[in-house]
């Protein structure tokens, strides 16, 4: 359910405003009514924002440096050291840059060089002191001329690909342009300086990487600055959210705060000689949410959040779809086997695990409730891993076959069965919902499609107290046309009400069939998890060789990696099949509108 708001309004003097502010922060109970376009606005606030975005790079590219093998253990959280943390990485990173830069470089010389091999290019220096002139000459097989090798002196010194790489010795110059060939510039490093060169930039290279690995010890300092400033951006954003009144000398600040709180902040702020009046929610306010649900509901919230929340006037459907959630799961992993395994699984991670949070608690928690209830459901079938308990000669299990076990039929059903009575749940809520919201009235056309929808069931299942087609089942079915028909728009003219009840009329029919066809998946799923699991079974079983050791490793091999991959994908299935089931077939019949916007209290 939704936790019941108190509207806080607060004046306070253009002078006192910045003190009143830490003052709320430091209470950390009101959900200040912010007003981005004035924020937006601010310049302070888009600086704080590009530090921001500098920080959070900043921290993506730290966590990618992380060595998960042996982590380097983080130091202590410094706000101050953190804020410098950018700046140095961009530093290293440049650094780097330009080392790259250089390698490259240093890589396109080595690989024309070396053609020529290792030479010290001091050696061409004395010859041209000397008076003569050293060409470095490249040219096509095909056009390699052997006189020159009498004329300029030429010694072929490689080939490759299809190339003649020769040198000349003349005491002209110019020697490339008279020829038309391709001249090689001369070295300044021989090409074993060039490798050590390049083994050199490489390992500062390395440097680099390590010293941006070491900045990774500074993790939480910089986690802790981006907080600090978060707390800025926030602080910045409530400051701007105030609007100005009697000639901008006072500043009028709106928030909410639960109801429960109410006394508690009252007593604060009076303490701090606050001026403010609280109020119940207008119709027209945007009230923020926050659940107020029991232990077991609590753990289904983050599933409800993946949609979104409620408005502050509808009713949470949380704590509705919840046990049909859990049922679904249940019935689309369908093995005793596989729900034990996730039993077991979360159970020893929430006693192993060190440091747990809220959160992962919750939703460990939510796993243990789901194989639960996979176990529960896997009863109906029998399943355990691919294999049938149902099939052995254990007198208890036989005992419990011809109590609870469903063949593929009754499974078929079931789900059927379930998509009407969550469907007929769904509209039920609607009506609540529409009178919650716009009044009874409007709720009419809704409950002339539950007791026309009742009656056939009725009809169906008991014909012996309510006949089909008998004068009660037809008086009952005109009583919920006429609703359907002529209340469906409260106050519209006569007429036109008739035309949206008919419209709707064919919206229902088409629509319910299809949405109680949907909970087929239900049975679909398990039967297909129950087939592939005892396939991978049989293919244990009939790959395994005759040798004990050799067959049984063979047959834990196929087995172990058959199932672990057939509960991954049955497991993903069995989450988002049901929750589908619920954000379209259950929310549409409850008709949620949702919308509503997270309490967020003013705290650091």
């Amino acid at each position: 359910m939704v936790a019941r708001m108190k509207k806080f309004s607060f004046l306070v003097f253009h002078r006192d405003y910045n003190a009143f502010l830490h003052q709320l922060r430091e209470l950390g109970m009101i959900h200040v009514v912010e007003q981005d376009r004035a924020a937006l606005n601010s310049a302070e606030l888009q600086q704080f924002m590009t530090e921001s975005r500098r920080l959070n790079e900043a921290k993506r590219s730290l966590e990618k440096m992380i060595d998960k093998k042996s982590p380097l253990p983080f130091r202590d959280a410094d706000p101050t050291l953190g804020v410098k943390i950018p700046e140095r990485i961009a530093v290293i990173e440049n650094e780097k840059a330009n080392l790259a830069q250089q390698l490259q470089v240093t890589l396109r010389e080595q690989e024309a060089l070396r053609p020529w091999g290792n030479f010290d290019p001091e050696n061409i220096t004395r010859l041209e002191k000397a008076g003569y002139h050293v060409n470095l000459l490249i040219v096509p097989d095909r056009n390699y001329n052997p006189e020159w090798e009498e004329q300029y002196n030429a010694m072929i010194i490689h080939r490759e690909g299809s190339k003649s790489y020769f040198i000349t010795l003349t005491k002209e110059a110019g020697l490339a342009d008279r020829l038309n060939l391709e001249e090689m510039k001369r070295p300044e490093l021989s090409l074993q300086e060039l490798n050590k060169l390049i083994v050199s930039v490489r390992e500062r290279i390395d440097e680099k990487d390590e010293a941006i690995k070491q900045l990774t010890a500074d993790l939480p300092s910089l986690e802790a600055a981006i907080k600090e400033l978060n707390t800025r951006i926030f602080f910045t954003r409530v400051a701007h959210s105030a609007t100005r009144v009697a000639d901008e000398k006072l500043l009028l600040l709106q928030g909410w705060a639960p109801a429960a709180k109410e006394s508690e902040i009252t007593a604060y702020l009076e303490a701090k000689e606050a001026y403010f009046e609280t109020a119940d929610p207008a119709p027209e306010d945007e009230v923020p949410i926050m659940f107020a649900n029991n232990r077991f509901t609590r753990l289904f919230e983050p599933i409800a959040e993946l949609y979104m929340l409620p408005k502050y006037n509808e009713i949470d459907l949380t704590p509705f779809f919840a046990p049909f959630y859990m049922i679904f799961f249940g019935l689309s992993l369908g093995d005793i086997g596989y729900g034990t395994f996730l039993l077991l699984a979360s159970t020893l991670a929430m006693l192993f695990m060190k440091q747990i949070g809220k959160t992962m608690k919750g939703m460990l928690r939510l796993v243990q409730i789901l194989g639960a209830s996979t176990m529960v459901c896997g009863l109906l079938t029998g399943g355990f891993f691919g294999f049938s308990i149902y099939e052995t000669q254990i007198p208890f299990f036989q005992q419990m076959k011809e109590q609870v076990y469903f063949d593929n039929q009754q499974m078929f059903v079931l789900s059927l069965i379930l998509g009407v009575i969550q469907i007929l749940f769904g509209m039920f809520l609607k009506i609540f919902n529409r009178i919650r919201q716009f009044g009874f009235m409007h709720a009419l056309s809704t409950i002339g499609w539950v007791i026309l929808l009742l009656s056939v069931i009725v009809a169906f299942l008991f014909p012996a107290a309510m006949p089909m087609g008998s004068t009660i089942h037809l008086a009952v079915m005109g009583t919920a046309a006429v609703l359907i028909l002529f209340f469906n728009a409260p106050g519209k003219n006569p007429l036109l009400n008739l035309g949206l009840g008919l419209y709707d009329t064919y919206n229902m029919a088409t629509g319910l069939l299809g949405d109680v066809l949907s909970y087929v998946r239900l049975f679909a799923l398990g039967l297909s998890g129950g087939i592939l699991a005892s396939v991978f079974n049989s293919l244990a079983l009939g790959l395994k060789p005759d040798n004990l050791i050799g067959g049984s490793l063979v047959f834990l091999l196929i087995f172990l990696f058959g199932h672990a991959m057939n509960i991954f994908m049955n497991v993903l299935g069995a989450i988002v099949h049901p929750m589908r089931l619920t954000f379209v077939e259950f929310y549409k019949n409850a008709e949620f509108t949702g919308g509503g916007k997270r309490y967020n209290p003013f705290r650091k």
